[in-house]
């Protein structure tokens, strides 16, 4: 038997065929709940049957796993392999039935291999990292709105104290939320103020706060905007404190990590690069080889060539690649041609010949994952010998 499952959020569709492609009554809807999948077991019968689903957010995870616990083999299905499917058919009507039916038939005709999930630890760095970047954009927007009241209420402050999201200027603008309180602030009794328990304002920078104060061209200092200032910064306090209790976390999973510890022997991949490399493949020595790793990325040139036009060379960065990823790794990148060695030659070598610099960086990223294809599928640190540094 073949099957394939339109996913949804609460409510799922079934479609069967049998050995010779032919329907297996109509499809079945079932619920995402106990009766549900108890249903959807009974309408499959035993093991193994091959079922075909769409990676559609995270509403499959369940089915996933109930269907694995029951011996069934599982393929999980890129939603855009599924569109191209439907379109070479050239369905004009969607439903869920018929999408359904669509995946089983992809099932019947293809016979792809069961999906393997990521390990446990592999898991959790997925789930971790993508908690962080809530986190960081949550604290992001906070310190976005916190400028906009700080230029209506002091806008001389960050001549003085440069970065709003730091606990400097988080615990001088709670204390002191506008420039009319500022200016009220007795400059010996403010440099004595510890902003993070142990460090003090300093007479210098007290005196340059209060002086700026009584000229400053803020006119805004109603309670409603240090109501707003006092929340922002308890707020950006909070998600700093979160952000490296997750960051702790993250590290103390990748030295339980197989491959995750020994990523960080590659200069200019820290622990952050090295988490969402796990998160976003597992294991890198699960692709065949270390250019479809770099594929997989985005990273790697594609040809366009037809009929009378001339073969055209461009970044392969469509659909088909993990963008998220290739943006988390372009500042390590920038990072490492500057602190790696042999990187450092390579991208160096390239900008010598005439490249662009956008494109040596390319290159150099395609470069460092090749490294960390190694490193995965050796199982061994990353170690460099000048004599056998990577050509270009």
């Amino acid at each position: 038997m073949f099957a394939g499952i339109d996913i949804a959020s609460e409510r799922h569709v079934l479609a069967r065929l049998d050995a010779q492609g032919a329907p297996i009554g109509r499809p079945i809807p079932f619920g995402e709940d106990q009766a549900g999948h108890a249903r959807l077991l009974e309408a499959l019968g035993p093991p193994p049957v091959l079922v075909v689903l769409e990676a559609t957010g995270h509403y499959w995870k369940n089915v996933f796993a109930t269907l694995n616990a029951a011996g069934h083999e599982v393929v999980l299905l890129n939603p855009f392999t599924a569109r191209r499917y439907q379109d070479v058919g050239l369905a004009r009507t969607k439903t869920d039935a018929i999408d359904a039916e669509a995946l089983a038939r992809f099932a019947f005709e293809r016979r792809p291999a069961a999906t393997v999930l990521f390990d446990e630890v592999a898991e959790a760095l997925r789930e971790l990292v993508r908690h962080r970047d809530r986190l960081r954009q949550d604290f992001d927007d906070r310190v976005r709105q916190l400028h906009r009241l700080i230029d209506l209420c002091f806008p001389e402050f960050t001549r003085y104290v440069r970065g709003l999201s730091s606990m400097l200027a988080t615990a001088l603008i709670a204390e002191h939320p506008t420039a009319q309180a500022f200016a009220r602030a007795n400059p010996r009794r403010l440099a004595r103020f510890r902003y993070d328990g142990r460090r003090r304002i300093g007479p210098e920078l007290a005196e340059q706060l209060v002086t700026a104060a009584k000229r400053s061209v803020g006119r805004h200092h109603g309670a409603v905007y240090e109501l707003q200032a006092r929340h922002l910064c308890q707020d950006i306090d909070l998600w700093r404190l979160r952000l490296k209790e997750i960051d702790r976390d993250i590290e103390a999973l990748l030295d339980a990590h197989e491959v995750g510890g020994l990523l960080l022997s590659i200069d200019g991949i820290g622990p952050q690069s090295a988490a969402r490399i796990i998160a976003a493949v597992g294991d890198p020595a699960r692709f065949r080889s270390a250019g479809a790793f770099a594929a997989y990325v985005g990273v790697v040139p594609a040809l366009r060539q037809s009929g009378k036009m001339s073969g055209r060379i461009r970044a392969s960065t469509g659909v088909m690649s993990n963008a998220r990823l290739r943006r988390a790794l372009w500042m390590p990148v920038l990072g490492a041609v500057r602190r790696n060695p042999w990187l450092r030659r390579f991208y160096e070598r390239l900008r010598a010949a005439g490249k662009p610099p956008k494109l040596a960086l390319v290159a150099a990223m395609r470069k460092l994952l090749h490294a960390v294809y190694s490193v995965a599928r050796n199982r061994r640190p990353f170690v460099v010998h000048p004599e056998s540094a990577p050509a270009g």
